[in-house]
C-alpha cells in the first residue's frame, strides 16, 4: 500500500494537502517548511517546482514560484535539498511541475530521482493525456510513482472517468475553471462536487482553487475526501519571517 492510499484509508479522516513552493521563501527553506507542514497537521505535501510560465498558478503562486527561481532554484538542487527528507518527513509528497523543465532534466531521469528521494507522486498539469498513456504511464509506474490528473466543473463526464482510471492516489477536483488562489461560485462548485461523488471513481477526490479558511476546507469535505489548499499558506508565509510559528498558525485555523 502506498503513503498516499493508506492515508486515504484512515476512517473519517479529511484529507488536508498543503502547496509550498520549493526554495521559498528562501532557498534553503524547503525542509523547513516540510517539517512544520508534518509537524502542524498536513496530510500531504504538495512540493511545487518553480517554474518560469506557470499557467495554472494564480498570482500569489506565481510570485513565489518567481522567487524561489531568483533564489537559484533548479529541479537538481531541488532534489540535493530531498536526499535525505526520509529521515524526517513520513507523509506524503508530491511533486507538482509543469512539462518543460521536467522534459529539459529528462523525464525518465526526474522519475528515476524523485522514486530515489522518496517521493511519492506527481502531478503536472500541462501533460496531456495521450503523450501520457502513449510515453511516460510505463516510466512513471516504473519508478512506482503516483499519478494525479485534474478535472474541472467543464471536463465531460466520459472524461473524468477516463483520468480518474489513468490516475492513482487521488483526483484533483479543480473548484472552479481559473488559477489557483481565486474563489470558486459556491452553488456551482456545489453541484459539481455532487456530480462527482455520485460517480463510481475508483480514487477518492482532493478539491482545490479557491479553498484558503476553516469554512471553506469544511465545505468542500462534506462532499470529497480532503481538499487542497496552496495560495493561503504561500501568503502566511510571505507575512511571517518564522516559518514554523506561521504554519502552526495558519493549520492550527484551519483544523481547529
Amino acid at each position: 500500500m502506498s503513503r498516499l492510499t493508506d492515508t486515504f484509508q484512515q476512517p473519517a479522516k479529511k484529507v488536508l494537502n498543503i502547496y509550498c513552493t520549493a526554495g521559498y521563501p528562501k532557498l534553503d527553506s524547503t525542509l523547513e517548511v516540510m517539517k512544520a507542514l508534518q509537524e502542524h497537521g498536513a496530510d500531504i505535501i504538495e512540493l511545487g517546482i518553480p517554474y518560469s510560465d506557470p499557467l495554472a498558478d494564480g498570482p500569489v503562486i506565481q510570485h513565489s514560484s518567481s522567487m524561489a527561481l531568483n533564489n537559484g532554484m533548479t529541479i537538481a538542487r531541488l532534489f540535493e535539498q530531498l536526499k535525505d527528507f526520509r529521515k524526517d518527513i513520513s507523509i506524503p509528497v508530491i511533486l507538482m511541475g509543469y512539462l518543460n523543465p521536467v522534459l529539459q532534466y529528462g523525464f525518465e531521469r526526474f522519475c528515476a530521482d524523485a522514486a530515489i528521494a522518496g517521493i511519492d507522486g506527481l502531478i503536472i498539469p500541462d501533460l496531456p493525456v495521450y503523450e501520457f498513456e502513449t510515453v511516460y504511464c510505463s516510466i512513471i509506474k516504473k519508478y512506482k510513482l503516483d499519478f494525479i490528473f485534474l478535472v474541472t466543473p467543464e471536463t465531460p463526464e466520459k472524461r473524468i472517468k477516463k483520468l480518474d482510471s489513468l490516475s492513482s492516489g487521488f483526483l484533483y477536483a479543480v473548484s472552479s475553471s481559473s488559477t489557483t488562489g481565486s474563489d470558486p461560485k459556491a452553488r456551482k462548485a456545489g453541484n459539481y462536487l455532487q456530480k462527482l461523488r455520485d460517480l463510481p471513481l475508483k480514487n477518492p477526490v482532493l478539491v482545490g482553487f479557491g479553498i484558503n479558511n476553516k469554512q471553506s476546507f469544511d465545505t468542500v469535505c462534506q462532499q470529497a475526501g480532503g481538499a487542497i489548499i496552496g495560495s493561503a499558506y504561500i501568503k502566511a508565509l510571505e507575512n511571517s519571517t518564522d516559518v514554523n510559528a506561521a504554519t502552526k498558525s495558519f493549520l492550527s485555523s484551519i483544523r481547529s
